[in-house]
Parts: structure tokens; sequence; C-alpha cells
């Protein structure tokens, strides 16, 4: 067998494992399984369980903030969990508490995205949101498993940068980026349902950011049409 199709067949064995057993958690916790073991799990966590609207809501403290936590299920299963700041930010607070969650999931290795995150200090974020409908949003993706991903991975460089070497004479800062580049799209593909994103949201002239912890696994894909 070929160097191609041995790397292809064996990243498609650890795909297939990876579908099946890892998605995406929130504070440990699959999301996954029913809503009320979902609330079973978060209420060990230390969140307080009641209703609003005859939905499930858990308050608590996450990532050092109060929070409202809400549950969506598809066909009974877990497919986001929601989390709203209770508190609420002027303009230029919200900017630093977005700008600051990007830097901590950047500087977190169980992520990776494919992008930069950040707001400029000079953006007016009421303007682009009233006027534009602008959407202030970052994605992140989670990593398997470090003992799984380590494997992954490592094919994943190798191929990459022996395709993308040959392209370049010498070594260079474009050819290291394009590396980086591929590499980002190549594990974010491989792990496009374990999705964890944030926005800002505004309610009456004030800002909060609202969180999703997302198993595309589980959410709906048209099935039904």
């Amino acid at each position: 067998m070929n160097r191609f199709l041995y790397f292809f067949f064996s990243l498609l064995s650890c795909l297939n494992i990876l579908a099946q057993n890892d998605i995406t958690k929130f504070m440990g916790i699959p999301v996954d399984g029913t809503e009320k073991e979902m609330i079973k799990n978060l209420k060990a966590k230390g969140f307080k369980y009641s209703r609003v609207d005859s939905k499930p809501l858990l308050k608590g403290r996450f990532n050092g903030v109060d929070v409202d936590i809400f549950i969506s299920t598809e066909k009974g299963k877990v497919a986001r969990i929601i989390i709203c700041d209770q508190v609420r930010f002027n303009e230029g607070d919200i900017k630093l508490r977005f700008n600051e969650l990007c830097k901590q999931f950047e500087n977190n290795e169980n992520y990776v995205a494919l992008d930069k995150f950040v707001i400029p200090e000079e953006e007016d974020i009421s303007y682009e949101i009233l006027v534009n409908s602008k959407r202030f949003e970052a994605v992140y993706y989670q990593l398997p498993e470090k003992d799984v991903f380590k494997d992954i991975s490592s094919n994943i460089i190798d191929d990459i940068t022996y395709n993308i070497q040959s392209k370049y004479s010498t070594p260079s800062e474009e050819m290291e980026k394009e590396i980086e580049d591929t590499y980002c799209y190549r594990i974010a593909e491989m792990i496009r349902h374990k999705v964890v994103w944030f926005m800002i949201s505004e309610s009456y002239d004030k800002y909060y950011i609202t969180m999703f912890y997302d198993n595309e696994l589980n959410r709906a894909h048209g099935e039904e049409l």
C-alpha cells in the first residue's frame, strides 16, 4: 500500500472513531443524552434549576461570570447548550469582554480556530448592529482527546508539510503560513461537529455574551424535509 492510501485509510478509521465517540463537551459534560440527564449533570456542577416559560433554565457561574443556561434538544437528544451572561454591559465593556474571551480560547490548547477574532477599539458596535445588522461572533472547534488527537495531528501535519514544501524552493514565512492555515482547515473539517461559538447580544441598548456549545451530530440537517 502506498503512502497516500495508508494515510487515507488510517485517517478514515480515526475519523469514524471520533464521529462516534468524541463529541462536544461543556464543563466536561458531553452535549448529548436526554434533557433530564443534562439537567442532572449540570446540577451536579452546582447550577441551580428553575423554569422560565415552561423551558428548563439553570443559573450559576461559568468562567467567572454569572450566567443563565438553556438546553436545546433535537428528537429527544441534547444538541446545544446556550449560556447567556446575566450582567449587561455598555459598548466599551462588551468589547473588552468579547476580546478577552477570544484570547482565552486562543490560549486554550483544547480549541482551534480558522481565523483571528477581535473587535477594533474604534468599532461602533451599536451602529453596526442597528444599521448594518452586523453580528459580532467568534467560532472555535473543540479538539479530540489528547491521546487520540496526537496521532491524527501528526499524520495530518506530515502530509501537509510534504505537499506544501514541494511548492517552494526554500523555506519562507509564506510557506509556514500556508502550512499553518491548511492544518487549521484540515483539523476543523475533522471536528466540524464540535463547534463552540459566542456572539454579542443586545437588550435595551445594553450588551451581553451568548455562548453556544453545539453537538452538530445531534442537530437537524434536513432529514425531515
